[in-house]
């Protein structure tokens, strides 16, 4: 690993990823913990401090944790209510938001796994009061007019966003358009890219990240504007 935006995750790293899927068991990751320490969290530290000035100057004031329960998720899969026992994560997930975590409504985010990179920006779930503001914000003629053409831009450069799951508009509300009514059967709005796994054992892995980023930000920053509460 090297410093700045000559960072790029060790092979390792996929390495470990690859194996803790096949062997996705309490026994074999407490074995293995040492190569958890060396293959993903010290490397997920270094890429948040080698990402930050280039991400500060993306979106200003952004948080950039470089700690587990920071910046960089949990490895352990929350199994309580989930029929998948698996305990461990076989990817690495890093997030960074505005403001207070707990109240962030958008962040951009990067996950590193043996099937790929996916780099992007937005939510990817709306709670009950940031899902009112949402479609408030679709049907407010000034908020849309500033959505327009940040998606115009995403569908250039062939990312597009996702979270449409609803079939049908809301109740008490009035699509006037086909753009409108797309965005009405969302729970969520996010845009992301994808890259090879090998692209983050790469020299220039922050860059190529930043520049991903940059493309996204907007999206971001429309969240933060019109969804966030306060």
């Amino acid at each position: 690993m090297t410093s700045g935006h000559g960072f790029a995750f060790p092979p390792e790293t996929l390495e470990f990823l690859a194996d803790l899927r096949s062997h996705n068991e309490k026994a074999w990751f407490d074995a293995n913990r040492r190569r958890y320490e060396a293959c993903y969290v010290d490397p997920a530290k270094a890429f948040v401090l080698a990402v930050a000035p280039g991400l500060d100057a993306i979106v200003p004031g952004i948080v950039a944790e470089p700690r587990v329960l920071g910046s960089i998720f949990r490895i352990n899969r929350d199994i309580r209510f989930s029929t998948d026992k698996r305990p461990y994560k076989d990817h690495l997930d890093m997030w960074f938001w505005q403001g207070d975590r707990k109240a962030a409504v958008s962040g951009l985010f990067l996950r590193v796994s043996p099937d790929g990179v996916i780099a992007g920006a937005g939510a990817h779930r709306f709670d009950k009061q940031q899902l009112a503001r949402f479609r408030n914000a679709v049907v407010d003629p000034i908020a849309r007019h500033e959505l327009d053409p940040i998606l115009a831009a995403l569908d250039r450069a062939g990312v597009g966003v996702g979270g449409e799951t609803y079939g049908r508009v809301p109740l008490g509300f009035t699509a006037d358009r086909p753009l409108a009514e797309r965005l009405l059967r969302h729970s969520a709005l996010y845009t992301q890219a994808e890259l090879p796994a090998a692209a983050a054992t790469q020299p220039g892995f922050v860059s190529v990240v930043l520049r991903r980023w940059r493309t996204c930000a907007p999206l971001h920053r429309w969240l933060v504007d019109h969804v966030r509460s306060g």
